[in-house]
């Protein structure tokens, strides 16, 4: 019973009350990270440093992330556990806080990576235009903009970024990080009811995102929809090769990670190697 095993967790998060996902050095500040690092190694009695699918920011949610730890196998051999991985998901339930939930952990196949490995992030954002604001029931998700929107002039906007682009218009920079990402689906949606009229959902798929890219891509649509910008605004953006101005970062806590897609377990490693190394502009 010797060496590590790679578990993979599938987990949930209402990030309202987070500052994000990543812990904060020495910092006391609440993250989704640090609480569920501290978590596992109280069960586990070893440290734990989880690596994710996505990094979210503060206030923004997940329903399907996925994150791996690295473990020492006789970690997992305890009464409770008894080496099953899946036992995990009730001793962390009773001491992670309400808004964390682990709904799956498993041992993660050879090759594994939750971030290197992943095919492609499904996101949700969540928008009311209606004076009244949002259902009370989903204020927490869902963000209120101020003006009416034309759903029509949205999606103009979205389809022109759907591809391989540099999407460095709408990303904060980070040093020595490319923002050639490939933008594999963006569709808006009025999913209006009786009782939350007004509200559009915008569903945006991509291989992977820069920081802030979802919630800048939705702005820029919304500020479309709104007449602020022409139609042709989004298309003149992929022109550009810094963070523009004009582009509005929308609120955090219409925002959700729906999902990430992986491979066929044969191809994880390769997968993971291809997107080590890093793109450049020589791919547009």
């Amino acid at each position: 019973m010797t060496g590590q095993i790679r578990l993979r967790l599938d987990l949930a998060y209402d990030g309202t009350d987070f500052h994000g996902w990543a812990r904060q050095g020495d910092s006391d500040l609440r993250t989704v990270q640090r609480s569920i690092e501290d978590a596992l190694g109280l069960v586990l009695r070893v440290p734990a440093e989880l690596t994710v699918a996505g990094r979210t920011d503060a206030g923004v949610h997940a329903s399907g992330q996925v994150a791996h730890v690295d473990v020492p196998r006789a970690a997992l051999h305890t009464r409770s556990i008894d080496g099953d991985p899946a036992r995990l998901v009730r001793r962390l339930s009773r001491l992670l806080p309400d808004d964390i939930r682990i709904h799956g952990c498993v041992a993660a196949p050879p090759g594994f990576d939750a971030r290197f490995s992943a095919l492609r992030r499904h996101y949700r954002y969540r928008v009311t235009t209606h004076p009244s604001g949002a259902l009370p029931t989903r204020v927490r998700d869902t963000t209120v903009w101020p003006k009416p929107v034309s759903l029509p002039d949205m999606q103009t906007a979205a389809d022109v970024l759907v591809g391989l682009h540099d999407f460095a218009a709408f990303c904060k920079a980070k040093p020595h990080a490319t923002t050639v990402r490939e933008l594999q689906e963006f569709t808006w949606r009025d999913i209006s009811t009786p009782a939350e009229p007004e509200l559009y959902e915008a569903h945006v798929v991509a291989d992977a995102f820069c920081w802030s890219m979802v919630r800048s891509l939705v702005g820029a649509c919304l500020v479309v929809g709104e007449g602020r910008r022409r139609e042709d605004f989004t298309a003149g953006l992929l022109t550009e090769r810094s963070r523009s101005p004009q582009v509005p970062v929308a609120a955090a806590k219409g925002l959700t990670l729906l999902g990430v897609d992986y491979p066929a377990p044969a191809e994880l490693a390769d997968r993971a190697a291809a997107t080590r190394g890093r793109r450049s502009r020589d791919e547009l």
